[in-house]
């Protein structure tokens, strides 16, 4: 049995504070903390259980995605010479408009942003192609006809450092990512999983993600097909980082959120934190 610290088994008690970043003996609060309750010690009880997901013979691909609107997402990462990203702003929002708009491709903007916390002078650009892969073939090769965005191309590429993209599906168990009035701002989390534990991931979050929707903060939850693999972004939106802050720590409040943090966390290899501003163009405000 693992050592004992503050009336919790040290190990989930250590997991629990490094999430939420306070004292183990705080992390079902004592004094001016909540009371760790019957219901909670009945909840880690059950966590003592090797939790185990069903043995599947499928790809966690066809498991997880959304089956009925067969959508492909690509999220781009542009990393800005500092000196150009007023000027890279200024030429993308005259271009990617016109694609969104364009009912010739099979392609809609989702949204973009440029990065406020985390990388700094960085770009994100979410797509959505509706019909798959074929969508995705049909797209690129109408591109390479189109010499409007050939030059656009040509002149984005003197004001980059590097790019990289992923090929990404959405979880079938989140929201569809629509447009929304700002002003807003939004918070990409990525997590890094270990190999083989997709699916064990989405079997937890999909009981976790209604602890997350009272104030509408749930945008949009990917997984990658093409590109670094094992790789989750989740797309939040708040008013602004007291907003978040707030919304955040009542997650904690509810019974079972624990719980999906207890499941998770060692499934993550790594997770990084971007908050993001949208640029004008960009349908999520």
């Amino acid at each position: 049995m693992a050592t004992w610290a503050c009336g919790m088994p040290a190990r989930r008690l250590l997991l629990l504070a490094a999430l939420r970043g306070g004292d183990p003996c705080l992390a079902r609060g004592s004094g001016g903390g909540r009371e760790y309750s019957k219901d909670h010690e009945s909840s880690w009880f059950r966590s003592l259980f090797v939790h185990k997901v069903d043995p599947r013979k499928d790809a966690h691909s066809n498991l997880l995605s959304k089956k009925e609107t067969n959508h492909l997402y690509k999220i781009q990462f542009h990393n800005v010479k500092p000196e150009c990203l007023d000027a890279y702003n200024s030429l993308t929002e005259q271009v990617l408009p016109k694609l969104h708009s364009d009912s010739d491709y099979p392609c809609d903007l989702v949204g973009n942003w440029n990065t406020w916390y985390g990388e700094q002078d960085q770009a994100v650009h979410l797509w959505r192609f509706t019909g798959g892969y074929p969508a995705l073939v049909d797209c690129m090769n109408k591109l390479k006809q189109n010499q409007e965005y050939l030059e656009f191309r040509k002149e984005r590429s003197k004001m980059l450092l590097s790019r990289r993209n992923q090929l990404l599906l959405e979880f079938s168990f989140w929201n569809e990512p629509l447009p929304r009035p700002g002003p807003n701002i939004y918070e990409l989390r990525t997590y890094k999983l270990k190999p083989g534990t997709m699916i064990e991931w989405g079997n937890n979050w999909a009981r976790a993600i209604k602890y997350r929707q009272e104030n509408q903060e749930a945008v949009g939850g990917f997984f990658s097909q093409i590109g670094e693999l094992y790789i989750v972004h989740h797309l939040w939106a708040y008013r602004d980082l007291q907003s978040r802050e707030e919304t955040r720590n009542a997650a904690w409040r509810k019974r079972g959120w624990d719980e999906n943090v207890y499941y998770t966390v060692p499934l993550v290899r790594s997770m990084e934190s971007r908050i993001m501003i949208p640029l004008k163009i960009s349908p999520l405000q």
